[in-house]
C-alpha cells in the first residue's frame, strides 16, 4: 500500500533566499555582565567617590578632635599654685587648731544655793572652762572651777546647756572630771596628744571663756617644760607644768591648750601674777594631758 505522501505548509526557501540581505542589519544580541564587567565599567566613578569620602572624613575628624595639649612643666606647677595661694583666702594654722576644738569646749559654771533667794538656780559662784574628751558627756576642768559648788551647769558650742555632777578629783593636780546629763547628737570628743613631743618654742593655741566671755581663743609658743607653779590662793604646788605665752585670764582655768595640730596636750591651770590685777602678764601654766589622762582613767601614751 503507498504511504500518503506529507507536503509542507509553506514553500521551501530557495538558497538564495534564505541568505540574509546585506542590506539589513544582523539581529540584536543581549549583553550579559557578570562581576569582572561591571567594575571594569563603574571602576572610575567608584574611585572618585572614595577619594571624596575619605576627604571628608579626614576633615571631619580634623575638626572635631583637637590636638592634644603639651603636658605642663615645673614651671606652670609652681605658677599655678602661687596664684592659687595669691587669690584664695585660706585659714591661719592657729584659727584650723581651734577650729579642731571648738565644738568640745564648753563653758563651765558653778552656782551655790543662797539662802536670801528663792531661785532654785541659786548664785553663780564662777565660771570656767571644760574640754569634752570622752563622747558621753566626760569632761575635763580645773578643780579649783568647780570646788564647793552645790550645782554645775555646762553650755555646748550650739548653745544648748545640761547639769553635770562631779565623778572624779585630783587636787594635787588641781584637776576635775565632770560629766553632763545630756550632751547635743554627734558632738566630737577632743584630740589627746602627747605633751612628751613639746618643744619650747612650739605653737600652741588656748581657747577658753576668760572672764565669762567666749569661747575666746588666744595664741603664743611653749615657753618651757617641767615647770613648777605654788598657788597664792591655795598654797599649793603643782609641778610638771607647760609654761606658755598665749593670753589667758580668769575663766580660761580648765580649758584645752591645743597645738597646731588641734592636738589637746594640756589643761590650763594657773597663770603668774605678782600684783593683784590677777590678769595675764605672760606667764600662764597648763597640767600636761597625761596627768589628766590619768583622772579620767585614760592610760598615758
Amino acid at each position: 500500500m503507498k504511504r500518503a505522501v506529507l507536503y509542507r505548509s509553506t514553500p521551501i526557501a530557495s538558497s538564495s533566499a534564505a541568505t540574509a540581505s546585506p542590506s539589513e542589519p544582523p539581529p540584536a544580541r543581549t549583553r550579559r555582565f557578570g562581576l569582572p564587567g561591571a567594575w571594569r565599567l563603574h571602576a572610575p566613578g567608584l574611585a572618585g567617590s572614595m577619594a571624596l569620602l575619605l576627604a571628608l572624613l579626614a576633615l571631619l575628624l580634623h575638626t572635631r578632635v583637637p590636638a592634644r595639649a603639651p603636658l605642663p612643666d615645673q614651671a606652670w606647677i609652681d605658677a599655678a599654685v602661687r596664684r592659687t595661694f595669691e587669690e584664695s583666702s585660706l585659714p591661719s594654722r592657729t584659727a584650723r587648731a581651734a577650729e579642731a576644738v571648738r565644738q568640745s569646749v564648753v563653758r563651765v559654771r558653778s552656782f551655790v544655793r543662797d539662802p536670801r533667794s528663792d531661785s532654785a538656780e541659786g548664785k553663780e559662784r564662777g565660771v570656767g572652762t571644760g574640754v569634752m574628751v570622752v563622747d558621753d558627756g566626760t569632761i575635763l576642768t580645773n578643780l579649783h572651777v568647780i570646788q564647793g559648788a552645790d550645782r554645775l551647769e555646762v553650755t555646748f558650742h550650739d548653745g544648748s546647756t545640761s547639769e553635770a555632777t562631779v565623778i572624779a578629783a585630783q587636787p594635787e593636780k588641781d584637776l576635775a572630771v565632770i560629766r553632763a546629763k545630756t550632751v547635743p547628737d554627734d558632738l566630737p570628743a577632743a584630740t589627746l596628744g602627747a605633751s612628751a613631743s613639746l618643744r619650747p618654742g612650739d605653737e600652741v593655741v588656748a581657747v577658753g571663756f576668760p572672764f565669762g566671755i567666749g569661747p575666746s581663743v588666744s595664741a603664743g609658743v611653749v615657753s618651757g617644760l617641767q615647770r613648777a607653779f605654788r598657788s597664792p590662793a591655795s598654797g599649793q604646788t603643782l609641778s610638771g607644768l607647760i609654761q606658755f605665752d598665749a593670753a589667758a585670764n580668769p575663766g580660761n582655768s580648765g580649758g584645752p591648750l591645743v597645738t597646731l595640730d588641734g592636738d589637746v596636750v594640756g589643761i590650763v591651770t594657773a597663770i603668774l601674777n605678782p600684783g593683784e590685777s590677777h590678769t595675764f602678764i605672760g606667764i600662764g601654766f597648763a597640767t600636761t594631758i597625761e596627768s589628766a589622762g590619768s583622772a579620767v582613767g585614760i592610760p598615758p601614751f
